[in-house]
């Protein structure tokens, strides 16, 4: 009785055989027979009833259907799926007649424009452009440029601390000191720029959690008298260059404990020309740049005596000089990138933006 119902399964499976033409149906298929309550499942759960001198060849002959499954199985299972992948490759195949979609290009983005912009008129200017890293030290961030630890204009630089000792550079005026202190045993006269990346815990229209600077210094003897009309003749030939001339500059006493004395430099506002408008919080005026003459503590503690040198330094942000110069409202456009914010760029170009 027992050999009679493995002969009925083995009879079914070559009929069932015969009518499989497609991967669900073969899945069925195994289902059927290897499931759960399969036909050859059940075979296997009829050995306990075997006589023992029977139970070696019911077995065997079990373990004969279960191979002949299995071999059709992988063989119709491979035989499907390569089907299937011929059917996909001659579906996706590329017509070369075909005219192209056309690859859509953005345009240089409009912050590398300014930084080209700046490095273009201060080299005409007898500047070297300079580098430094991005990860800096405290001690090159704040102690060298005249901010201990503890003190309070840390305060307005909220910083991105890596570790006690290492964090991103809040200012490119870190190359400053490393300038300074790569010339220490010979000093001597320093014209530089040194644009780059910057972070700090800021985000609103006109302020960003990564923006680029551009610090400026200039060192020279004393005798050669760099003074303050210099900084502020620099200032005013950069502003017109850079942004327009049809702008206004105010200079404004503040602090930094890196010069002495210090100003805040403002240009009117290109929304609403002066009369004030969110963008300018109703002043009319917005802040484009700290600067002033090196303070003697930042001289002396990298190796320049404040006795014989002196000069000036500066540092505008230049997120807030290309939104003047191509009329952006909102810093934040500058890191959508949304091409079709930057390919705008490649026809402003063409002209001088606030004219």
């Amino acid at each position: 009785m027992k050999n009679e119902k493995i002969e009925e399964v083995k009879n079914l499976l070559e009929i069932d055989k015969n009518n499989i033409s497609n991967m669900n149906e073969l899945n069925d298929l195994k289902v059927k027979y290897l499931g759960k309550k399969g036909l050859i499942t059940e075979l296997n759960s009829l050995i306990k009833d075997i006589p023992n001198e029977e139970k070696k060849n019911f077995g065997q002959s079990v373990n004969e259907i279960r191979t002949i499954f299995n071999d059709f199985y992988e063989e119709k299972k491979n035989l499907f799926e390569e089907e299937l992948l011929n059917k996909k490759l001659e579906k996706e195949t590329i017509d070369i007649t075909l005219p192209g979609d056309k690859i859509k290009r953005g345009s240089k983005h409009p912050v590398n424009r300014m930084i080209e912009k700046i490095e273009d008129l201060f080299v005409s200017m007898g500047y070297d452009v300079m580098t430094g890293p991005e990860l800096e030290t405290d001690e090159f961030c704040f102690e060298r440029l005249n901010l201990p630890k503890g003190h309070p204009a840390r305060d307005m630089q909220d910083s991105f601390y890596i570790t006690d000792e290492y964090l991103l550079r809040t200012q490119t005026s870190a190359v400053q000191a490393r300038t300074l202190l790569a010339n220490k045993d010979e000093p001597k006269p320093i014209r530089e720029i040194v644009p780059g990346k910057t972070y700090r815990k800021e985000d609103d229209a006109t302020h960003s959690h990564q923006f680029c600077q551009c610090e400026g210094l200039v060192i020279d003897k004393k005798e050669n008298h760099v003074s303050l009309a210099d900084l502020k003749g620099t200032l005013e030939i950069f502003v017109k260059e850079v942004i327009g001339d049809n702008l206004d500059l105010r200079f404004r006493p503040s602090y930094f404990p890196f010069t002495e004395p210090s100003y805040e430099v403002d240009v009117s506002c290109f929304k609403c020309g002066g009369k004030g408008c969110p963008l300018c919080k109703d002043t009319g005026w917005i802040e484009i740049l700290g600067a002033g003459i090196v303070h003697p503590n930042v001289l002396r503690m990298n190796g320049y005596d404040p006795e014989k040198w002196g000069g000036f330094a500066f540092g505008p942000g230049l997120e807030r000089l290309t939104m003047f110069r191509y009329g952006i409202p909102d810093m934040r456009y500058l890191y959508t990138n949304d091409i079709r914010f930057l390919e705008e760029f490649d026809r402003k170009d063409d002209c001088d933006a606030i004219k």
